[in-house]
């Protein structure tokens, strides 16, 4: 297969050299932990008139959801095209492609295709950004009469920051220190928006982009990546400004589901390794509005650089040839279920926003939302469809760019997430070290799986919950259905199912599986069946 790829690129790569230049640009936006709260997704609360503006005239995805929901396993199957368990990406530091060295990623792809490729900001995890193989250039680097930015605004945050990293590298093995000196989960600096890091690769992505339109005969493909709404949850304070306090709503259900499994959430790691917040026990009211509001101004401050990004794309006359795609990694539990934070297998932490744009996008489908179920993955192809190039052979997705053409078509009969073991999984969605057992969370960690020993009786076994047990979540048109098995083992049988019916609980409240076993029975035979199985028939 790895041969045909190469095969594909380099005959695509002589062609494409002809008719490059009648190829559209595309703008890939991707932000970093963002559920759907925005206007234009029914958010009450959220002010996001950019997105809004822009799903007014493309076409919204209702019901578009992530492979795992976490940073780098999301974007390493986004970028290559493969699901979690073909490319062996499940946690954090697993780099793509140290597991897949011959694999070809979307902006590689591209770059066969005749494209120029960039990034500012966050389209791969952290420092596994690819730059040899899928990038071209590098983008803007300096921007005149403007400073690098900078984590905080207040120097007491930084100065809590240092003195917090100090004590967790004096006090703690390396294996556990990374995470735990922290500074502030939140600040409101009263600062430009550039001078935290989205401001500024928003600026770096335009001053890049007006480069690369001196070159018309090249299409471009930027990637422009947002780390908030990503924690700390950091944003200038004017966005802040946009937001009344006590009206600000908490999360209407706040405990987790009747008869769940224990292993399916989390202790809210990732939150509480923050400086100010409860290492153990609930996160009060007045902290959750607060942590809350520091969400919504992150979602503010990001969609007003997405409107920055476009205006700049308009003001430059690319608009009319330009691709637009928005998406998110992942969801985030904002207290829902009992819990702060993503890497959960429910909906709430899979479910993401779409948003997409054409130029040719007929006027039928402008400012349509469908309810076609789809999957992050499916961005790849796609977009090799929209730009009119091969798609390659080795994707595990499906084009969607029927969908845009109608939107209220038939499609996909299941999307498919999953997960490892959430409860005893460190944030980075790695097993718990021994290091991490030693700190404070020591005895969170202990009645965490106090509780699952209680519930899973004599299927316990601590290598397999530790280490391999994963949870494999199925969205239907109506159902979610969750099955926890050992995934070293395809064959072996559940050790756990949970299955909720979204036209009746759409919260996900009660675990239903027990109560209908025929059912059960049904869809587990679909989710056998596996991804290809639920991909669109043709209409004919």
């Amino acid at each position: 297969m790895k041969k045909s790829i190469r095969l594909i690129s380099l005959i695509a790569s002589v062609i494409g050299g002809v008719c490059a230049a009648d190829r559209p640009n595309i703008l890939f936006i991707a932000i970093d932990d963002m559920r759907p709260e925005f206007g234009c997704y029914g958010s009450e609360l959220a002010i996001s008139p950019n997105l809004d503006k822009l799903a007014s005239e493309g076409v919204l995805f209702e019901r578009a959801y992530c492979q795992q929901a976490i940073c780098s396993p999301s974007r390493a199957s986004i970028m290559t095209g493969t699901r979690p368990d073909t490319n062996g990406v499940i946690e954090n530091y697993t780099y793509f492609r140290d597991a897949n060295p011959d694999t070809v990623t979307l902006p590689q792809y591209l770059i066969s295709q005749g494209y120029e490729t960039v990034h500012a900001g966050k389209i791969y995890h952290g420092k596994f950004d690819d730059q040899e193989k899928s990038w071209s250039r590098q983008p803007v680097s300096k921007l005149p009469g403007i400073k690098r930015p900078m984590p905080y605004a207040k120097k007491e945050n930084m100065e809590i920051q240092n003195r917090n990293r100090a004590e967790a590298a004096a006090k703690y093995p390396p294996e556990a220190r990374g995470g735990l000196g922290n500074g502030p989960a939140y600040e409101a600096g009263d600062v430009e928006d550039h001078f935290y890091t989205d401001g500024y690769d928003t600026l770096r992505a335009i001053a890049t982009m007006k480069e690369m339109a001196k070159n018309p005969s090249k299409p471009f493909f930027i990637g422009l990546g947002f780390k908030k709404p990503h924690l700390n949850w950091i944003a200038p304070k004017r966005y802040w400004d946009l937001y009344d306090p006590e009206a600000i709503t908490l999360a209407e259900h706040q405990e987790a589901p009747e008869d769940g499994a224990e292993m399916g959430l989390h202790a809210s790691f990732e939150l509480r390794v923050r400086h100010g917040i409860p290492k153990d026990g609930p996160i009060g009211p007045e902290l959750a509005r607060t942590l809350r509001h520091a969400y919504l101004a992150c979602t503010s401050y990001v969609d007003a650089q997405i409107g920055y990004a476009i205006d700049a794309l308009e003001e430059a006359g690319l608009r009319e040839n330009t691709i637009i795609l928005v998406w998110a990694d992942h969801g985030w539990h904002l207290g829902d279920m009992g819990v702060w934070g993503k890497a959960t297998n429910y909906e709430i932490a899979t479910r993401v926003p779409l948003i997409a744009w054409t130029p040719d996008l007929p006027k039928s489908s402008r400012g349509k939302k469908t309810s076609a179920l789809v999957e992050l993955i499916d961005m790849y192809p796609t977009l090799c469809d929209l730009a009119g190039v091969g798609i390659p052979s080795h994707l595990e997705g499906t084009s969607f760019a029927p969908v845009l053409q109608k939107p209220n078509r038939k499609w996909k009969t299941a999307a498919f997430s999953q997960y490892p073991n959430p409860a005893l999984r460190e944030w980075a969605a790695n097993p718990l070290s021994q290091g991490v057992r030693e700190t404070f969370f020591g005895p969170l960690i202990e009645k965490v799986e106090n509780r699952i020993i209680k519930q899973q009786g004599d299927k316990w076994d601590r290598d397999l919950f530790e280490n391999d047990l994963m949870g494999y979540a199925m969205r239907t048109d109506r159902y979610r259905l969750v099955v926890w098995k050992d995934y070293t083992k395809p064959d072996a049988e559940p050790l756990f199912i949970e299955l909720f019916d979204h036209r009746k609980d759409p919260a996900e409240s009660r675990n239903v599986a027990a109560k209908r076993p025929e059912l059960v029975k049904r869809l587990l035979k679909q989710f056998d069946a596996g991804w290809e199985a639920a991909l669109p028939k043709d209409e004919g």
